[in-house]
């Protein structure tokens, strides 16, 4: 039936042709309209839904009380299979007669109807490498990964009206793009991803839509079908659709969930102090006394101190607790003692008397059975040979080992045991023999590699106990990974080891009259058992021997253990229940141990059943895991019995989930003789060994107990048993009763160790004298945990006695047992509330169990974000799964886990099976894949971000304040003591200037009179030999034949673009330009490799540009004309094109004479970062004055070389090329960018080799020197390279210098003579391509450091180097003469104060007039090159930079000795982002990320539809790529308070970079909307 209900449901939604054939034309052609906005990407998803279901609603039929809005969002379904599977098993069975509340399979069963609510919304199939978000024939992004969990609020306000009639109708289905879209309108509620919480007025979804089901019948069908699914894990779970008779109490849920993400109210002001310096001053004061007075007066910087105490609790949203949550309401619990520890006379006085007895009176009784990969016993070893081996090797390790004649071990020293897990025999000699000989045994696992996961650690501890032998078998030894000399090789952190090796031929047999010392036990250390900590960090636990009796006595009093048992142990000998049932206690009462090795265990799952039954043996020791894996194969055993067991011991039973292990196994191995009763869960930690077991049947104890507690309360560390909310319920059983002699008591976790109340979850706290006694070497943490002492409310202890602390959560419930709901280890915190590790990995398995994650390879772990914890999911998912299955399992993961813990998941990865770092036996090494998460080395093969649902503690979004206006400021500025930032240059007027020429081209034409032969250019090839050179005789010449070759065709006033590589032709064509009239326009040429990019910029120019001609050599002639030029552009539309190589030699007959100097000289094209092409134009009088200041500025003569590495098309590097030589008369050395590619170091050779002082070159060409000569720094000085003649070396920009490139090119050259000082920048742009510039005079650039949070909300704060937050900004050289700068508040137009942000805004008489086109926007901005202040000095006329920016007057004092005033340049306007009300650069986002991973080689971002995009570029394997997304993420919120969007990786290259080293952010932006970036991998964080 509900198969047909929904299929018939999405029919009716869509409309039929019948219907649409009867829609009215308009409302056809509308929707024609709608379909087309949306393909082209006009209209999002949401909205043409939207408009779709208005136009349509009044045509489809109305489903009964149905929204249309509603429907509409089920068309895209219909593809999809029908809705829910699963109708076939609705046939009620007989319900299962046990107590339906503590069922252990519950939870699976949780999951299931958690998810089941979810069904409702079932999700489009993302698909990877496809973006869902281009309408476009997108093939290569990503998907937003859905999972569906967050629907719109509207619509499940909707559906809360559903009718009860048709109890399946109206479930959306929302698409991923309508899923997509609701993240995109940035609504600060970022709803939480739980359906079950309606919002504030809506109700519920689940209650009305299912009562009407018969709801009972279907539950105890369930029931019955769920039983069999858990054991059963082959089968895939029935597609249970929420039909549990407990749903209905889902609607009256107190709401928790959705409000998580709703903001408070607006009320924090960051207070952000402004440094102001300007201090009135008093002529008559001597100036020492006044620079006193101002650095007194000037209000102090924030000390260091303050800021290391990060100011986040201002900024970040601190979350309230929940009024309503749960308090614990018991008593104060009392502490638990455990029986008396009887003292019988038999125990011997220690183990190794114990080893004695049995040695020398029961030779012949067997104490271990080894069995090999087959299950056959390989050897039996008797207590006879136990006893005469480990003498041997007792003996052995003390006489027979020495270095220089002095013995190699005294008692007390520390010896590692590195045995394999399938030799119990050989460990066992050894440990004895160790203790016999009264040396320290510290067992640790065999290292398989040189990296195995955690070995580092291993490492530090053998070397922090001073270990130096390591005790192995001969066959472990020949595995061992080997050094080119045939040694053990060291592993990495490891000390130098000697490796002895125990079953050899060096162990000989004690003399007659030797004795091993056998003494009464002691507190000296026995052994050292290894634990590794959360963080990853390994730490000993010494075991001394007394304590190592009195817990062999405890477990003997407590197991009820007999003389000669004989007891099967499936876990690691060498540590844990494993080492002290299996090793010591076995020894101490004569007991046969077999043991079962982890790799029979792999391949027989039975085995230990098996040996059960074959021994007829009284004890079992195992783990929850191995009943699960037993289960899986029991079908092949017909013949076995477990009856012989009267103790099955489950050494993890305080796991979760050992629970339902437990329940499945006896359901299936009851009927072979296993009765409930025997089976004994216990609890145990490695400092407190054995915590609580449950005693066996025949003691008469209590019935065991479980426990249903509600997820909820236990997140506040609350008990509440099984409250109304069946779905998220924790079901736990009791681990027994304390160990004999022993006290126990709960305290609380964090900060004083006060006791709990009796409704508390605490941590379990031990005193008695069978635990562990210290951490070896670490004193601290030893007191924190082995002697904590436990306050009563009122303060005062409860006992004298010092309690450990057993890392494990829990409570004491009735009849005194024990319960344990947790490990501190996995304990994670995530705003405020507790949730365990454990669990959420049971939530995450029950949802498809064993069908595509195998069980025991998952991961839950919690990182450290933006000041909380973040929960992180790490799964192997099985080589055959498809991407379809794993995103589905991952959205269904993410739902489970938000129904059922109310917490969101930050990561969720899924990586290749088999990659996570194992555990020794088995399961995963979580603080090494933690740290490989951190270190970005997991290499997932799927990751889904969901930052938006998790991360709630954002900074309220900034609210604009109404702007002071300018007036007011201009006064509060007077009043505070500031003054306004302005700041000028030199006053070029009273600057004596023979220059009489207004006209540059007049210059060119004197100096071929006075001085013909002096040389002004010269241009290097790569091979570093001069390719060509031009003395000022020569120039004018060949400017006069182009001249006169245009002159016949051309009018004046023309426009002509020059297409020419860098070199002396471009020259000598602008100068011939200028001689005919005509107006040269500057064009890179067209790339020959990469026409099809490069030629429609120069099409683009010549047309925006209007040249009615292009001159250009024969080579770029035939290029533009060629059948591949043809391809990319219409080659028949291009103007005239001159080649000029072989210009006859005509003298010209008149030269032209411009009328005026404001006459246009020439036009300059750039493309801006933001991707815009504008042209400026240059009066012939703003070149001159452009020419003037650079030449003062620089101190340029004649006698003078300068080095220049710059693209001579536009800008300053224009100006630099063509014009300054020529005014100046210097020599220009002339090194085209491009031939650096071939040779790095031919600028650098060039400076040396002409012994330059000044010096040009851009960002780019100083990144290819710094990456391509970092290393070769010798051999470059070998070859005599010398830079100590650079007296200044400028970079070339349009942009916030970039200080860490600067400082890296000074370091690594600092070796070859280049002053420290030299480096500097310059700023330019369009309205003024030289705004400063730092000459060879004046102070050196200074830098300052300023709060990156501050200048978000535009606000300058100055802070100390180092401080958190700090962002260096360097002075972009020294302000030209001739030039004013102000800075305005970008809003008001009125002037700012000193250190202030604002607009640059920039007078001169080098400024250009105005913009020739700009293509792109054409209303762009007349008031770019003349506006006014509104306030103020309101007659100069300015040209606004379009740079935020800020003056700071300095101490230091310019060469006309006033004080310098320094100007920063923070970034373009354009180019800045606007995010939740602040404004970001899009640099400093990208420095973050390009830190956050060796591989990212560069990163570019952008802002689409409120959504933060992040390219990064891939250095290394694409195996890497969805590493980086989480690192990414993390950085950035981290840093910058900002939740990224989508990160995109791409191939390096990808982010297009313009001439200047720019990133071209607006052309990677179009790029990836018209998806043409072919990316390696896009994530959507949802």
């Amino acid at each position: 039936m509900a198969e047909r209900t929904s299929s018939g449901l999405l029919m009716m939604l869509e409309p039929t042709p019948a219907v649409a054939m009867t829609l009215p034309a308009e409302v056809r052609e509308k929707l024609a309209e709608l379909e087309l906005e949306l393909s082209e990407g006009d209209i999002t998803q949401k909205g043409y839904e939207k408009k779709r279901g208005k136009l349509l609603a009044p045509y489809i039929p109305q489903i009964q009380g149905v929204d249309p809005s509603l429907q509409i969002d089920n068309r895209i379904q219909t593809s999809s299979q029908a809705v829910f599977s699963g109708s076939k098993h609705s046939k009620a069975r007989a319900a299962n007669t046990r107590d339906e509340r503590f069922r252990s399979d519950l939870h699976t069963e949780a999951v299931q109807a958690a998810l089941a609510k979810y069904k409702e919304r079932k999700m489009p199939m993302p698909s990877k490498r496809r973006s869902v978000l281009v309408q476009s024939s997108v093939e290569a992004c990503t998907p937003p990964d859905t999972s569906s969990a967050s629907e719109d609020e509207g619509s499940l306000r909707r559906q809360g009206r559903l009718t009860t009639s048709t109890p399946y109708q109206g479930h959306g289905h929302p698409t991923v793009e309508h899923w997509f879209n609701r993240v995109i309108q940035g609504s600060s509620t970022s709803s939480s991803a739980s359906s079950t919480s309606s919002h504030p007025g809506g109700r519920s979804v689940t209650n009305t839509a299912l009562a009407a089901l018969n709801a009972n019948a279907a539950a105890t069908a369930l029931a019955d079908l769920m039983a069999h699914t858990q054991i059963d894990n082959h089968s895939a779970p029935p597609d249970v659709t929420g039909l549990l008779e407990r749903s209905s109490h889902l609607a009256e849920r107190p709401q928790v969930a959705s409000v998580r993400g709703v903001s408070r109210g607006y009320n924090h002001h960051t207070s952000v102090m402004e440094t102001a310096d300007g201090v009135p001053v008093n002529s008559r004061v001597s100036s020492k006394i006044q620079q006193l007075l101002n650095t007194l007066k000037r209000p102090k910087r924030p000390p260091l101190r303050e800021f290391f105490v990060d100011d986040f609790e201002e900024l970040l949203d601190v979350q309230e607790p929940d009024p309503n949550q749960p308090k614990p309401e018991g008593q104060q619990m009392s502490t638990l003692e455990g029986e008396h520890l009887e003292a019988v006379n038999k125990w011997p006085p220690s183990l190794p008397a114990a080893l004695q007895r049995w040695g020398t009176t029961q030779p012949k009784s067997p104490c271990l059975t080894a069995l090999d990969n087959a299950g056959k016993p390989v050897y039996t070893l008797t207590y006879g040979k136990l006893w005469t081996r480990s003498q041997k090797l007792a003996y052995t390790l003390l006489n027979k080992l020495s270095t220089r004649n002095e013995p190699l071990l005294m008692p007390g020293d520390r010896v590692a045991l590195v045995f394999p897990n399938n030799d119990p025999v050989m460990f066992m000699v050894a440990f004895y023999g160790c203790l016999l000989a009264e040396l320290v045994p510290v067992p640790i696992e065999v290292p398989l590699t040189r990296k195995d996961a955690g070995s580092q650690q291993i490492g530090f501890l053998l070397g922090s106990c001073g270990v130096t032998l390591a005790l192995t078998t001969d066959a472990c030894q020949k595995g061992l990974p080997k050094a080119q000399t045939g040694e053990v090789a060291t592993f990495k952190g490891w000390p130098r080891l000697l490796w002895f090796v125990t079953d050899g031929k060096h162990v000989v047999k004690p003399p007659k009259d030797w004795h091993p010392p056998v003494r009464e036990a002691s507190d000296d250390i026995a052994y050292i058992e290894y634990k590794t900590s959360k963080e990853g960090s390994t730490m000993g636990i010494t075991v001394s021997h007394s304590a190592m009796l009195t817990h062999c006595h405890a477990l003997t009093q407590a197991c009820g253990y007999t003389e000669a048992e004989t007891i099967t142990n499936v876990l690691d000998f060498k540590r844990d229940a494993g080492l002290w049932h299996g090793v010591l206690t076995s020894v101490m009462n004569r007991m046969h141990v077999i043991s079962i090795p982890y790799s029979l265990m792999k391949v027989n799952p039975l085995s230990w059943i098996q040996k059960v039954h074959t021994y007829k043996a009284r004890v079992a020791v195992l783990k929850s895991r191995d009943m699960h894996w037993s289960l899986l194969a029991q079908r092949d055993q017909r013949d076995i019995s477990l009856s012989s067991l009267r103790m099955l011991i489950v050494a993890d039973g305080a796991n979760p989930w050992s629970i339902s292990s437990c329940d499945a196994f006896l359901n299936v191995f009851q009927a072979r003789g296993l009765r409930p009763e025997v089976i004994c869960p216990c609890a145990s930690s490695s400092e407190a060994m054995t915590v609580a077991i449950r005693r066996p049947p025949e003691m008469g104890i209590p019935p065991p107990g479980k426990a249903v507690l509600s997820m909820g309360g236990l997140s506040h560390s609350v008990i509440r048993v099984d409250t109304e909310d069946k779905l998220s319920v924790l079901t736990v059983q009791d681990v027994g009763q304390v160990m004999p002699g022993a006290m126990v008591c709960v305290v609380r976790v964090e900060g004083t160790p006060y006791l709990c109340q009796t409704d508390e979850v605490g941590e379990i706290c031990v005193s008695s004298g069978s635990t562990g006694v210290a951490y070896y070497g670490l004193p601290g943490m030893t007191k924190n945990v082995f002697e904590t002492i436990p306050l009563l409310s009122s303060g005062v202890p409860i006992s004298d006695r010092p309690f450990t602390r057993t890392s494990l959560l829990g409570f004491v419930g009735p009849d005194s047992l024990v319960f344990v709901v947790g490990k501190l280890d996995g304990l994670m915190v995530v705003s405020g509330r507790r949730h365990n590790a454990d669990d959420v990995v049971a939530t995450a398995l029950a949802v498809e169990p064993m069908k595509f994650v195998y069980r025991g390879r998952i991961a839950v772990f919690s990182v450290s974000v933006l000041h909380d914890e973040r929960i992180v999911v790490v799964a192997e998912q099985r080589p055959d799964s498809t991407e379809e299955d794993s995103f589905q399992w991952m959205s269904r993961v993410l739902q489970a886990i938000d129904s059922i813990h109310q917490v969101g998941v930050y990561c969720l990865a899924l990586v290749p099976a088999n990659t996570l770092p194992k555990a020794p036996l088995g399961g995963i090494h979580i603080s090494e894949t933690k740290q490989r998460f951190l270190e970005g080395a997991l290499h997932p093969c799927n990751v889904l971000m969901c930052p938006h649902t998790c991360v709630t503690n954002l900074p309220k979004p900034r609210q604009k304040q109404p702007e002071v206006g300018p007036a007011s400021m201009i006064v509060g500025n007077l009043v505070a003591g500031k003054r306004i930032a302005q700041a000028s240059g030199r006053d070029v007027a009273q600057l004596e200037d023979n220059d009489q020429f207004l006209y540059i081209q007049d210059v060119l034409q004197w100096r071929a009179q006075a001085t013909p032969d002096h040389p002004l250019f010269l241009v290097l090839n790569a091979k570093g030999t001069v390719a060509s050179t031009a003395s000022c005789l020569q120039l004018h010449k060949r400017a006069e034949r182009v001249a006169t070759a245009l002159m016949g065709r051309l009018n004046t006033g023309d426009h002509v673009a020059l297409v020419y590589p860098p070199g002396i032709d471009l020259i000598a064509t602008f100068y011939g330009c200028l001689y005919a009239g005509c107006v040269p326009v500057t064009v890179r040429p067209p790339h020959p490799q990469n026409l099809a990019t490069t030629l429609p910029t120069v099409k683009m120019i010549v047309e925006v540009s209007k040249s009615v001609c292009i001159l250009t050599t024969q080579a770029i002639t035939k290029l533009l004309k060629s059948k591949e030029a043809n391809a990319t552009v219409d080659i028949k539309s291009w103007p005239m094109v001159l080649d000029t190589d072989d210009l006859p030699r005509k003298k010209s007959s008149q030269m032209y004479k411009p009328p005026t100097p404001e006459m246009l000289a020439y036009l300059d094209f750039s493309v801006s970062t933001t991707g815009i092409l504008a042209g400026v134009k240059m009066s012939h009088a703003a070149t001159s004055a452009l020419c003037r200041s650079i030449k003062l500025q620089c101190e340029l003569y004649p006698s003078r070389q300068i080095a220049i590495c710059l693209d001579p098309y536009c800008g300053l590097g224009f100006a630099l090329w063509c014009l300054c030589s020529v005014y100046s008369g210097h020599q220009s050395i002339l090194v085209p960018p491009l031939e650096l590619e071939s040779n790095a170091s031919l600028w650098l050779t060039a400076v040396s080799q002409y012994k330059v002082r000044v010096t040009f070159c851009s960002y780019s060409v100083m990144e290819m020197c710094t990456k391509g000569l970092g290393s070769q720094t010798e051999a470059l000085r070998l070859r005599n390279m010398n830079l100590s003649c650079v007296r200044t070396c400028m970079v070339v920009a349009e942009e916030r210098p970039r200080i860490a490139l600067t400082q890296t090119f000074s370091k690594i050259f600092k070796d070859l003579g280049l002053s420290p000082r030299a480096v500097s920048t310059t700023f330019g742009c369009r309205v003024n391509v030289a705004i400063c510039l730092q000459g060879t005079a004046g102070p050196d650039p200074t830098t300052v450091y300023v709060d990156m949070r501050a200048l978000r909300h535009d606000r300058v704060r100055l802070v100390e180097r180092g401080s958190p937050h700090s962002l260096p900004l360097m002075e972009s050289g020294k302000i030209l003469p001739g030039v004013k700068v102000i800075i305005a508040n970008t809003e008001t137009k009125g002037p700012l104060g000193d250190s202030h942000l604002g607009e640059v805004w920039v007078s001169s008489p080098h400024n250009a007039t105005g913009y020739y086109t700009v293509y792109g926007e054409e209303a762009l901005h007349a008031d770019h090159f003349n506006t006014k202040l509104s306030f103020g000095d309101t007659q100069t006329v300015w040209a606004r930079t379009g740079y935020l920016g800020f003056l700071r007057r300095t101490e230091l004092t310019d060469a006309s000795g006033e004080r310098h005033d320094a100007l920063y340049i923070v970034g373009s306007l354009d180019e800045t982002l606007e995010l939740r009300g602040m404004r970001y650069h899009p640099i400093d986002i990208e420095t973050s990320v390009i830190r956050s991973h060796k591989s990212i080689a560069e990163c570019a971002v952008f802002t689409w539809t409120n959504l933060l995009v992040v390219v990064v570029e891939l250095e290394g394997s694409e195996q890497e790529a969805l590493d980086l997304v989480a690192l990414v993420t993390n950085v950035v919120l981290e840093e910058h308070y900002l939740i990224v969007g989508v990160v995109v990786v791409v191939d390096p290259g990808v982010i297009p970079i313009n001439s200047r080293g720019e990133k071209q952010r607006m052309h990677l932006r179009d790029g990836f909307l018209a998806d043409q970036l072919d990316p390696i991998y896009v994530a959507y964080n949802m």
